[in-house]
């Protein structure tokens, strides 16, 4: 094995956090206490909201935590034409434009679902055709050009569970439509998983794709049901497809962290546990227990 380490993180939703604004969701300031509590130094900024939009207190407040951030999120509809573009970059302009003044070198990238998130509502067709992997590939070429030029900021793809990109057949036509030197991968292991992709082989195919991780695993009783009932994500997580690391869950998380930290000791490793509508004292101890498992199964993971 390598004696190279990547960047182990976190992020909110690994708290139940995916909107800015959700009462029953952790206040922001107890997130970051306990996010360094847990023994975090990383983080991702979340849903454009829920943190501070002030640069300068942002960074005040995690300077005082002794944290940083690693990245941004942004969402984009590509495959549905054109007009996406204003909506893609208004995110940009916000996102990108707050976490570059802290230094921050990637934006996630996450495509529309085809099925809702918060209602399981079936808003679209589940496959695209030949012209819509044409406009979603041209459209984050075009962001990933832009982000690249404006702030120096590379744009990282996030395949998802309900979404046109999710399989590995999915994934890899994305790559190859798509221009490496504009558009790579967040390659959300969870999420890969839920279609059954292997994660390592996707990463020794194309190792120089690879520009950043999400920390997820999938409990695969719970996931069998899922696929077999075509049940919508958002059901999924409440049942506990997405599990806590390091009991039952899929795929194994130290080859995949051993694997990135062999392609590129810089990435960050963000690790991601969907825990949407959890009770507010529920992450905090499995985030501890997160940590503390990576950096037990694998001599290829840092904090800093």
């Amino acid at each position: 094995m390598s004696e190279s380490k990547i960047r182990i993180g976190t992020a909110p939703d690994s708290w139940g956090v995916w909107f800015p604004n959700d009462p029953n969701q952790i206040p922001w300031e107890r997130f970051l206490d306990e996010v360094q509590a847990a023994g975090y130094h990383w983080l991702e900024l979340g849903p454009f909201g829920y943190l501070p939009t002030d640069a300068a207190q942002l960074a005040d407040e995690l300077a005082k935590r002794d944290l940083k951030l690693s990245a941004g999120t942004v969402f984009t509809g590509f495959h549905k034409g054109e007009e996406q573009w204003k909506r893609a970059w208004d995110q940009a302009l916000d996102v990108a434009g707050l976490v570059s003044q802290l230094g921050v070198e990637h934006l996630v990238v996450i495509p529309d679902l085809w099925r809702s998130d918060a209602t399981a509502e079936v808003l679209e067709s589940r496959n695209l055709d030949n012209a819509e992997w044409k406009k979603l590939a041209a459209g984050h070429d075009k962001l990933g050009q832009a982000l690249l030029e404006e702030y120096g900021i590379k744009q990282q793809f996030h395949s998802h569970a309900d979404s046109h990109v999710g399989t590995y057949r999915e994934v890899e036509r994305f790559l190859q439509e798509t221009d490496q030197a504009f558009t790579n991968l967040c390659l959300d292991t969870g999420h890969f998983a839920y279609y059954l992709g292997d994660n390592v082989k996707l990463m020794t195919a194309y190792p120089d794709r690879i520009g950043y991780l999400h920390l997820k695993q999938v409990e695969p009783n719970i996931l069998a049901d899922v696929l077999k009932n075509d049940m919508p994500f958002v059901e999924a997580v409440a049942l506990g497809v997405m599990t806590e690391p390091g009991f039952e869950g899929v795929p194994e998380l130290a080859p995949i962290i051993e694997k990135a930290a062999e392609i590129n000791p810089d990435m960050f490793a963000i690790i991601e546990q969907d825990m949407y509508g959890c009770a507010i004292d529920f992450p905090f101890p499995i985030a501890q227990r997160t940590r503390e498992h990576i950096f037990s199964c694998t001599q290829a993971a840092r904090i800093r």
